[in-house]
Order: structure tokens, then C-alpha cells, then sequence
């Protein structure tokens, strides 16, 4: 089975192939002019339905108060009609504007909330236009992008520090980067990288020209909360990561010296070595020298303003000596230190920031107030799981433990005071094994607090796990690169899945033909009753409970059965059920859910 469900979705509706061409066109340097006709192809679209539903951000109203299970009862034809109609005559509906508090300050960061259908639209869009952006984005930009994470962004800062010796660093805060972006020099940046569509830079404009709800017509930003946005925002910086990586990493000489690049460098130009890590629109150039820094903040200072339109928050910025002062970077803190045993005699420490670790005490300490309030196993599990995220995503620092060691001296007092009367304290040895396995370094005959008789999970329960660099090859858009991120799939042959694909109801729901998919795959093929694969021109879906019984399209009210057993399912005429049963030798288990499929359309059941 393909373990990545982007991926896993593309196949479902056998648009892999055409996103592979794409990127490789786009690498190839050429120029796309008809992108509409994909984005409006009805795969495409059913795609675009899939990718959306399984997004949490589906479940939340725009301005015209629907969300995805308003439009789920639609076909699968009626769905395709109504996002074509829209990209015919693009108009979007007004965005719903939702202020969101920032943490750990007064002020609130502004959400943009299209309606579904506008979400739809723009996953179709964005769907078309990443591999294309893929194949021209900068290696060392990280930030909304396939298989990348903040992990990596650090990992690289770290290798920089540790094997190329980059002990300053140019650190530039930008001032409200979402909502200052020109609109103009996007749509610009768009056109370079070869997307020669008109008609899809003007929905695109349209899209950037929403109205927001209570303000007005933005004349620049990109509003944070739209599906694209993400994609836009790294559209515009692309340029600011090519430029910095042409002042050294990709520079290309007409000459070489004896002794290499950085020596011909130094001996005829006046270039200045730098690297630059990109996470979104927080970034950092990594230098050797406090002069290069120096000229690299300047030069980009200038750059964010002439051509991208951009301030700087100058009481954020500035160039760091990373021997003497740290450096925030994605909620870690960075330092070099001196370390004997450090092939060049130092190397990068990383923390939980300052505002992490204020953070993450007031997020633990609030749910310790849900237990308080309600002490109930569901409200330890919540404490639980949030914990282990925190964990999870602060392993990678050096000195996590000693970290979550001042979090934890905290929290106790508040556990204390809090649980006192409605916990328990128990021995870890105590707890069940799978309990364990969740904890890391842990003494058996350590004390931890029980409410409920559910163990709380130690905030120290964790051991520093290494960052790993990004691997370049790894891409959603090569058959060599997927095969980095899994097996491609073995259970279910391509032209199978293909034909399964093809032979929707086109009478039935966009959602009953998108879970029927994703019931097939996963029960490998196999009959629900039976376990036997199922001849493409024999799969049925049937549904637990009949739809005149108030059963839904949903997931888990459909399973796939073979075309003979769905018929012994619904047949009450003993001699037919007799003539049926003749095609299978069921046994006993196998009779079992034949009987309580039959049992929910009241029907009698089938004795062997």
C-alpha cells in the first residue's frame, strides 16, 4: 500500500502521471499555456474533493455558512459542473475574516475563511500548479512543502554551523511578510516560472482580490487560511532564495582557479559567502565571517524593499555572533559552544527558545485545569497526547531534557495544587507496558500522578533524537523520489485500481464513489465476506445500513463484497439462496457476516 495519502489519492484517480509531467516539463525549463484544461479535468476535481474533505479546515463555514457535508450529497458530475462553471467566470465569494490570538502576545493574527466552494477551486488550482513550483523552488526551502519540515530547516542550520563553520548569522524579521505581499510583482513571479496560462493568472488575481468580510478589497497580501496562500507565499520568497544562493551556493564561474570555487571566488570577484535556510518567511543566512553577515544583512535589507516591496522589523534583525549570543529559529534556540571533542572545536547547541518553554508551561498548566475541572480519563489522554506532541517536536534539541526538566519543576507545583484531592501517585513500574512504550528514560520505580486510574505520562519522558538534512532526491513528482518515501503499491495493480477508478456511480454521491475508492483499497480487493480478490467486473459496494434505513455514504457504513454475495444479501427466496451458495463453500465465520449484513436489511438468516 502507498503509506503517504497525498500520494495514495493521486493514484486513486490516476493523476500521478500527469504531475510527474509537469515537474519534468517545469525542470526542463518549459512554458505551460493550457493549465485549465487540467485544473478543470474531472480527476482533477474528484481530487480536489478528496484532498479537501480529509482537511479539518472542511468542517469550518466561510461567509455563505456551508462546509464540506453541505455539498457531500452531491454527484460526482454535479461537483465537476459547478467548480468548471466557477473557473469559467471566476468570481469569489467574500472571505470570512477570523482573529486568532498570537501566542504569548496582545495582539490577534488575521485568518482568511473561503467558502467550501472557493476552497475547492483553489485546491484544483494548487493541485496543477505545486509540481510545476516544485521543480523551480530553492533545495533549502522548507517551509509548506511536500515531505519538508521545521526539523529539516534546523538540521540544515545545524550542519552549517557544525561542518561548514557559518559562526554568524544574518537574522531578518519581516514586518507583517502575509499581508504587505505586492500583488503585482506575484503575479510577475508567477509568469517567470513559466505558468503562461492568462485565464489562470487572472483567477489568481481574483483569488488575491477577495473581498474580506467587514474590510474591504485587500490591495495587497496574501491572506493567511486560503489553501493556496501557502503555495503564493513561497512563490514570492523563491526569488529572494535564488538570489542569495546566486551571491555563492549556485554562483557559476566562467573560470575556475587551480584550487577550486571559493578560491577563484575570492581571487576575482567580489562575492560573499552565504547560505540561506527558509522556513516560510522566517529565515536565516548563514556566514563564516562578521564581514560577509554584515554585507549579506545589508544587501538583503535593500532586496526585501526594491524588489519584493517588503520592510524589515530592524529592532528584530540584525547579525548574530553565535559563539556569544543565540539565535531563535522555529521555537529552538541556537549557540555554538566549545566541544573538545568537535573536529573543529565547536559546535551548535540547540534549546527549546524562551518563548517555547513559556509556552509550553501555559499550554500543559491550562490542561491540568481541565482535569481539575473535569477528572475524567478522556481529559488525561487530551494532557497526555498534547504532551507527547511537545516532546515529539522538541526532541531534536540537545538539551531537551534539561528543557522539559524546568517545565516539569513547574508544572508539579500546579499538579500539586490542582490534583491534590483527585490523583494518585503510583509507581511507573505499575503501569501497563503500552503506557511505557509511550515514555523514554523513565526510572521503573519513578512516582507519576494517576486520575482516574489513568497514568499522567512524565513530561521528562524523553531522550534527544538527531535532526537528519533534508534528502534532495526525495520528491512526490519522480518515481525515484516516491520510492524514497515508500514501495509503491504491491496489494492492488495500477490498471486494476485504474478500472475501479473509471467505473463510478454516477448516480450516486461525490462521497459514496470517493469512500467506495478508499474501501476497496483498503481491503486490498477482497470480499468483505469471502477474503477472496474480487473480479473488477464482480466489485459491489453495499452499504450496512440501507439508505431508506437512514444509512449514510460514509466511510463505515460501506464495505466491498463480491457481485454474487451482494446478491445473497438481499434474495429471501430459500431455492435462490440455495443456487448462490453453491458459488462459495462459507464457512462458519465467513456465514457469521453474511448474517449480520442480512441482519441490518431485516432480512432472515442463511443456516449452512
Amino acid at each position: 500500500m502507498l503509506k503517504k495519502p497525498k500520494l495514495r489519492y493521486n493514484e486513486y484517480y490516476d493523476m500521478q502521471k500527469v504531475y510527474d509531467g509537469l515537474y519534468s516539463d517545469s525542470l526542463n525549463g518549459n512554458n505551460f499555456y493550457k493549465l485549465t484544461n487540467i485544473i478543470g479535468s474531472e480527476q482533477n476535481i474528484r481530487l480536489a474533493y478528496r484532498n479537501i474533505k480529509t482537511n479539518k479546515g472542511s468542517k469550518t463555514a466561510g461567509t455563505d455558512g456551508l462546509t464540506i457535508k453541505d455539498i457531500w450529497h452531491l454527484n460526482d458530475l454535479e461537483i465537476v459542473h459547478e467548480v468548471r462553471k466557477r473557473l469559467n467566470n471566476y468570481l469569489p465569494k467574500p472571505v470570512k475574516r477570523v482573529l486568532i490570538p498570537k501566542e504569548g502576545s496582545d495582539k490577534k493574527r488575521p485568518l482568511g475563511i473561503p467558502t467550501i466552494w472557493d476552497r475547492l477551486v483553489q485546491q484544483a488550482i494548487r493541485q496543477v500548479l505545486e509540481p510545476i513550483c516544485e521543480a523551480k523552488f530553492h533545495s533549502h526551502s522548507y517551509g509548506f512543502r511536500p515531505n519538508r519540515s521545521t526539523h529539516h530547516a534546523l538540521s540544515r542550520m545545524v550542519s552549517l554551523i557544525n561542518m561548514g563553520r557559518a559562526h554568524y548569522c544574518v537574522d531578518i524579521d519581516i514586518k507583517g511578510f502575509f499581508d504587505n505581499v505586492d500583488h503585482g510583482k506575484l503575479l510577475k513571479q508567477i509568469w517567470t516560472l513559466g505558468i503562461r496560462d492568462k485565464s489562470l493568472i487572472c483567477i489568481v488575481s481574483k483569488i488575491l482580490k477577495s473581498e474580506i468580510q467587514g474590510i474591504g478589497i485587500p490591495s495587497k497580501g496574501t491572506p493567511q487560511g486560503g489553501i493556496i496562500s501557502p503555495l503564493l507565499s513561497n512563490i514570492v520568497l523563491n526569488e529572494l532564495d535564488w538570489w542569495i544562493s546566486d551571491q555563492w551556493e549556485t554562483y557559476q564561474p566562467t573560470r575556475r582557479s587551480r584550487n577550486g570555487f571559493a578560491q577563484y571566488a575570492r581571487d576575482y570577484t567580489d562575492l560573499k559567502s552565504g547560505y540561506i535556510v527558509r522556513y516560510a518567511d522566517d529565515f536565516k543566512i548563514m556566514c563564516r565571517t562578521y564581514q560577509e553577515a554584515k554585507r549579506f544583512y545589508f544587501a538583503t535589507v535593500d532586496f526585501l524593499k526594491s524588489r519584493l516591496g517588503l520592510e524589515v522589523n530592524e529592532e528584530k534583525s540584525s547579525v548574530v555572533n553565535l559563539k556569544k549570543n543565540s539565535s531563535d529559529f522555529l521555537g529552538f534556540k541556537v549557540k555554538i559552544t566549545q566541544q573538545n571533542k568537535s573536529k573543529y572545536g565547536f559546535s551548535a547547541k540547540t534549546s527549546m527558545s524562551d518563548k517555547a518553554i513559556a509556552k509550553t508551561k501555559r499550554i500543559l498548566k491550562a490542561k491540568v485545569k481541565e482535569i481539575q475541572a473535569e477528572p475524567v480519563a478522556d481529559n488525561v489522554h487530551r494532557f497526555n497526547t498534547t504532551l507527547v506532541g511537545i516532546q515529539n517536536y522538541y526532541r531534536v534539541a540537545t538539551t531537551v531534557y534539561m528543557d522539559l526538566t524546568e517545565v516539569n519543576y513547574t508544572l508539579l507545583k500546579t499538579i500539586k495544587a490542582r490534583l491534590r484531592n483527585k490523583s494518585i501517585i503510583v509507581s511507573f513500574k505499575s503501569t501497563s507496558e503500552n503506557f511505557k512504550k509511550k515514555t523514554r528514560g523513565i526510572h521503573p520505580d519513578s512516582k507519576i500522578y494517576s486520575v482516574q486510574q489513568t497514568p499522567m505520562l512524565p513530561v521528562t519522558g524523553v531522550h534527544h533524537k538527531n535532526p537528519w538534512n533534508f534528502s534532495q532526491d526525495t520528491c512526490d513528482y519522480t518515481a525515484f523520489g516516491r520510492a524514497k518515501i515508500h514501495r509503491n503499491l504491491q496489494a492492488i495493480p495500477k490498471d486494476v485500481l485504474h478500472q475501479v477508478m473509471m467505473t463510478y456511480s454516477k448516480n450516486r454521491s461525490i462521497e459514496y464513489n470517493d469512500n467506495r475508492i478508499s474501501k476497496y483499497i483498503a481491503q486490498y480487493g477482497r470480499c468483505f465476506i469471502t477474503k477472496e480478490p474480487i473480479g473488477i467486473d464482480r466489485v459491489h459496494c453495499h452499504h450496512i445500513t440501507p439508505i431508506h434505513q437512514g444509512g449514510t455514504d460514509k466511510y463505515s457504513n460501506l464495505v466491498i463484497i463480491d457481485s454474487f454475495i451482494h446478491r445473497l444479501l438481499h434474495i429471501t427466496n430459500e431455492d435462490k439462496i440455495n443456487k448462490y451458495l453453491l458459488y462459495f463453500s462459507l464457512e462458519k465465520s465467513q456465514l457469521i457476516k453474511l448474517n449480520y449484513l442480512r441482519a441490518a436489511l431485516d432480512n432472515e438468516p442463511i443456516t449452512s
